[in-house]
């Protein structure tokens, strides 16, 4: 019961989609995390065509005031945007593209998948990449999430 309440703390998701987890990796809290994200993949994918009507712009500026990111993160209805955990995972974006400056959000300009958005470490847990994030979203709110676009100022 433990490990459930922990994980549940960690993502936010059901007892239910947890303890299938726990299952499926024979109570082994790692392996139940690997379980989770792979859930949060597909649940992404499924959800991926939903129109995303609605979202929250994020401001970050970092403490020397020489670098700011506007960011557009998007949801399907406003009572998702709304939720102050929809917000937060906004603001953490937007401080991941202060501190790491990708250059777009999925490779459109072709310089590579180190300066994609999408495809780097998460700043607040390089274990999982942006996109792992974003699709944990997906899993948790139950919408299609996505970046939009950013805009990112540096002096």
């Amino acid at each position: 019961m433990d490990t459930i309440k922990e994980l549940r703390e960690e993502t936010g998701l059901s007892f239910a989609q947890i303890k299938k987890a726990l299952d499926e990796a024979n109570g082994d809290k790692e392996k139940a995390r690997a379980v989770l994200s792979e859930y949060s993949a597909l649940q992404a994918e499924k959800k991926a065509d939903r129109e995303v009507a609605a979202g929250v712009v994020s401001a970050y500026v970092h403490s020397n005031a020489t670098i700011g990111v506007l960011l557009e993160l998007g949801c399907e209805t406003d009572f998702v945007a709304k939720n102050e955990e929809f917000m937060a995972l906004a603001r953490d974006l937007a401080m991941h593209v202060c501190a790491m400056s990708p250059t777009s959000i999925d490779n459109e300009d072709g310089l590579g998948e180190e300066s994609a958005l999408l495809k780097q470490a998460f700043i607040k847990d390089p274990s999982m990449t942006v996109e792992q994030k974003i699709q944990a979203a997906v899993q948790k709110f139950g919408e299609n999430t996505k970046v939009i676009k950013f805009t990112r100022y540096a002096i």
